[in-house]
């Protein structure tokens, strides 16, 4: 029977073998951020960004129009939300309990996203943004992404919606200058 013995200037190595799911470096989780800008008599009076929610089935048409031959939206547009909004990711233009549309602008409907092309793993409208023309006072509380652009309709797909972190006071002649920023992280 022989005996390992380690002599002076030898090494003993142990490895640890251990099967682990690394954390994806690109995780994709998409999210958008808003950037508003209101603006009363010329003057930018407020800016702020609200973070939107995307929902369910925003999530379900980027997995279907990617990997499954879905028919891809075209055209996006942009929509006020009107009252203290209680926001869900079940949301949809026909369901939305927690929530109604502000229609108190002079556009004859929502208004049109024109995204520039993606870049940076991130698309937005930066180059023109989303002009609300405000003809009357009330208060906004939010933004939301539709598929139709019909001023209070309820038919299409909702993308995502976000809330304003406080409510937005506006009067008749204020204009709202929107951006919005889509990444996949």
């Amino acid at each position: 029977m022989t005996q390992n013995k380690f002599q002076f200037g030898q090494k003993a190595v142990a490895r640890l073998a251990k099967w682990f799911a690394p954390t994806p470096k690109n995780a994709f989780r998409p999210s958008g951020m808003f950037h508003i800008q209101h603006i009363r008599d010329g003057k930018i009076i407020n800016e702020f960004d609200a973070a939107n929610g995307v929902t369910n089935g925003g999530l379900d048409n980027i997995l279907e129009v990617a990997f499954n031959a879905g028919t891809q939206i075209t055209i996006w547009y942009l929509g006020l939300i009107n009252d203290p909004a209680t926001l869900a990711v079940a949301d949809t233009m026909a369901a939305h309990a927690g929530w109604t549309e502000n229609t108190a602008y002079t556009e004859a409907n929502r208004i049109t996203i024109a995204f520039d092309t993606a870049a940076s793993q991130a698309v937005a409208n930066g180059t023109t943004s989303a002009d609300f023309s405000i003809n009357g006072a009330g208060t906004i509380h939010g933004v939301f992404v539709p598929s139709i652009n019909t001023k209070g309709g309820s038919t299409g797909f909702l993308w995502a919606t976000a809330p304003f972190a406080a409510p937005l006071a506006v009067t008749g002649g204020d204009l709202l200058k929107v951006t919005y920023t889509v990444s996949g992280s």
